[in-house]
């Protein structure tokens, strides 16, 4: 029985080997060049096109759906360290949930450039699935290379840190045409994905009314805001926030992309936020938590090669416990820059690094993680409810009569969905 067992096995390896191999043959030929780096060969899988960006690395088992609808990938190629990419397709993009908001990405289309993995499942199986992978790049204009060694590439990154690299189909490296690599960090990446207008998302009894900042906001962070009872009225990334703030019960600021400090009046309209709304519940996460950090007066550092993953452990420093943590990001906050009224927060437990701060008296707060992690961990969600414990406690304390409602903010006027 063992060796017929042995035997199947080995003749369901052999077929799939096959498979693969003969997949492989009708694809194109496609180059990884890294700047100054190595050169993979593989191919193409995704849309016919060169592309330029940052190449970036995620350690993350599942959700490449959402990684790629993430705006904080913006301008980024993604290598996935895990092997097999694609097996479960791709859901479709247009399924929304009881909120209006989309069920399976975490934007309405691909952000990232480009994807880089080992290998490809051209075929794939999952009740959700409604395209392949391969199909969903090729119709978002996203350009995919498979066969690269994943490892030498990651352990490459790992050394260098994130580099530049270009993507071509069906041609080879030229070293003559370095000069043509694009670095995203040279430009303001938010103003890319931020949503062109305002919007509003209603939360059904809801209890409170907060304004998000957008600089790249994920559906996820939505939903657990409006999930929880607030609606929500979503404001591109340099909209005046401290000339409206009466009018709401709370300030989140979003993830997003790129070099924070690009942001410049986004930092100044936290500073006057800060300085005029003492007792202003503000909550930022990723890019939030660095624009609220440089609104504070710290300062911000690149990452050698950031953090991207579903499992890093950050610890919490008020409690001394440890989450486990969904994180996107190339930048950080420098702790030894941070005024005296705040503090850190949370702490990375593999490299040190900051991932949140918190004020000593005012309810302002932030991480670097993502807590509402789609996919990834939920140890962490609970941080949305203490945004709402903060929520309550300033609608208490304000007890003023003339407190803006929703409804007087004629929200209904709104579009209810992003603005592209």
């Amino acid at each position: 029985m063992n060796i017929l067992r042995n035997n199947r096995h080995f003749l369901k390896s052999l077929v799939f080997q096959q498979t693969r191999l003969s997949s492989s043959a009708r694809l194109d030929r496609a180059t990884l060049t890294i700047r100054n780096g190595p050169v993979f060969d593989g191919y193409s899988f995704g849309a016919n096109k060169n592309i330029s960006g940052e190449a970036v690395f995620t350690t993350s088992l599942v959700g490449y759906p959402e990684s790629m609808t993430d705006p904080s990938y913006k301008g980024q190629m993604i290598c996935f360290t895990q092997p097999l990419i694609g097996n479960y397709g791709v859901p479709s993009g247009k399924t929304r949930d009881e909120f209006n908001l989309l069920k399976y990405f975490e934007s309405p289309h691909i952000q990232c450039i480009g994807i880089i993995v080992s290998d490809v499942a051209l075929q794939y199986s999952h009740w959700t699935a409604v395209e392949s992978l391969s199909q969903w790049c090729k119709r978002e204009g996203v350009a995919a290379i498979t066969g690269v060694d994943t490892r030498a590439l990651v352990t490459y990154l790992r050394e260098q840190g994130s580099s530049l690299a270009r993507l071509t189909v069906g041609e080879e490296y030229d070293a003559d045409e370095d000069a043509a690599f694009e670095d995203p960090g040279s430009v303001n990446l938010v103003h890319k994905v931020t949503t062109k207008a305002p919007f509003h998302v209603p939360s059904p009894n809801a209890k409170y009314h907060v304004a998000v900042i957008d600089c790249g906001v994920k559906e996820n962070i939505l939903r657990s805001l409006v999930s929880r009872g607030a609606s929500i009225t979503v404001l591109p990334y340099d909209y005046p926030i401290q000339k409206v703030a009466n009018k709401f019960d709370g300030v989140f600021i979003s993830n997003g992309p790129g070099d924070p400090t690009h942001c410049a009046s986004t930092v100044q309209n936290l500073r006057e936020l800060m300085q005029q709304n003492l007792d202003l519940p503000v909550f930022g996460i990723c890019l939030g938590h660095q624009l609220l950090a440089l609104a504070s007066g710290a300062k911000t550092i690149k990452l050698k090669y950031g953090n991207r993953a579903h499992n890093i452990p950050a610890l919490d420093l008020t409690t001394g416990k440890c989450h486990i943590t969904s994180q996107n990001h190339g930048y950080a906050v420098d702790a030894t820059t941070l005024p005296s009224d705040f503090k850190e927060y949370f702490i990375n437990l593999n490299d040190q690094s900051n991932e949140g701060l918190i004020h000593d008296s005012r309810p302002i707060f932030s991480t670097q993680f993502h807590p509402e992690a789609k996919g990834g961990p939920l140890d962490s969600s609970y941080l949305f409810d203490k945004y709402f414990d903060l929520l309550a406690e300033y609608r208490q304390k304000s007890n003023d009569p003339s407190h803006l409602k929703v409804d007087d903010l004629l929200v209904d006027i709104l579009p209810k969905v992003r603005v592209m």
